[in-house]
């Protein structure tokens, strides 16, 4: 099927921003999200679009982080503004298709197919 590939995390400080990439260029008919995953947490989702290109956000991002998706659908952006350091983690892209296209709330994990190796993000107070 392909790989899902992350790219764009590093560090900053608070209040600084990052744009994630996801390069999905084999899903473009899937749903795609955002998970990420701090240390000695489980990974949570982030934000979420569904089958109407329509994105969900986790409640401490919102405002703050907007996701977005190129017109082929081929790959997926994560704009970060104003990162904290609780934001700071491990950021994996994700690819399903089902239930991971539903309206209204982020998937959870075990609904996505495919997932990337994940980026690293890290923000210093």
């Amino acid at each position: 099927q392909g790989q899902l590939v992350e790219s764009g995390g590093g560090s900053v400080q608070s209040g600084g921003s990052l744009r994630l990439s996801c390069a999905a260029s084999r899903y473009g008919s899937y749903c795609m999200g955002w998970f990420r995953q701090a240390p000695g947490k489980d990974r949570e989702g982030v934000a979420a679009m569904d089958r109407d290109g329509v994105a969900t956000y986790t409640d401490s991002v919102k405002g703050r982080f907007t996701l977005s998706q190129d017109n082929n659908r081929q790959t997926l952006y994560l704009q970060m503004n104003d990162l904290k350091p609780e934001d700071t983690a491990m950021y994996y892209c994700a690819a399903g298709f089902g239930t991971a296209c539903y309206p209204g709330s982020i998937p959870e994990r075990y609904e996505y197919n495919y997932w990337g190796q994940g980026t690293q993000v890290t923000v210093s107070s």
